[in-house]
């Protein structure tokens, strides 16, 4: 029941109301324009036209006008977008060659623990720098801590994923050694072994 009424709401949007409006009155006028003189009269419009043909002119200008607006605003939608992605993209890049040892040992993080969402310090410094770069996407789920501040689960964003690869990461090639594995531990920052042991108490 509670869906029908949503469905009911969408169909009648103002939106939509005034799309069909519009395209109702392209469709009449033009018709009423094109229509021969003899069909005209069969319908008894003979004299109406004429008489009201600049009414009926200035509805197919209005319906015409209002199209050629939504057609505006629908390229400049995509080039705005365009524009975004294209600004995401060129962050992303400069900070990938950019990144400092927290930075990057935070972006490994999740590659060691096989996860694609962490549990993250907000006031962190690499947090909110990967942040900004659009590397690191916030999914909510806030919780505040006293003493460590408000945390939030984090992902990598897709954008970014494609320019993490061992060499960036600076991840050995295949499964890492023992000694490999024990110098990436050490290379954590300081808060990043607080989310580990946290991940280990929680299990």
């Amino acid at each position: 029941m509670l869906k029908l009424k949503l469905d009911a709401v969408k169909f009648f949007s103002p939106k939509k109301i005034m799309f069909r409006i519009m395209l109702w009155l392209m469709v009449s006028c033009s018709v009423l324009l094109a229509m021969p003189t003899n069909l005209l009269s069969a319908l008894a419009l003979d004299k109406f036209v004429p008489e009201h043909a600049h009414f009926v002119g200035l509805g197919l200008i209005i319906a015409i006008a209002y199209f050629l607006t939504q057609l505006l605003n629908i390229g400049l939608d995509e080039s705005i977008r365009h524009l975004s992605n294209k600004r995401m993209t060129e962050t992303i890049e400069a900070k990938i060659n950019l990144l400092d040892r927290a930075e990057r040992a935070l972006l490994r993080e999740f590659f060691l623990q096989g996860a694609t969402i962490l549990t993250l310090p907000q006031n962190e410094p690499a947090v909110k720098s990967l942040q900004n770069a659009c590397i690191l996407e916030n999914l909510g789920n806030e919780r505040h801590y006293a003493i460590q501040g408000p945390t939030a689960d984090f992902k990598i964003s897709m954008k970014a994923r494609s320019y993490l690869n061992r060499g960036v990461l600076r991840l050995p090639a295949g499964e890492p050694s023992q000694e490999e594995m024990q110098h990436l531990i050490k290379a954590r920052p300081q808060f990043l072994n607080g989310v580990v042991q946290t991940r280990k108490h929680a299990a």
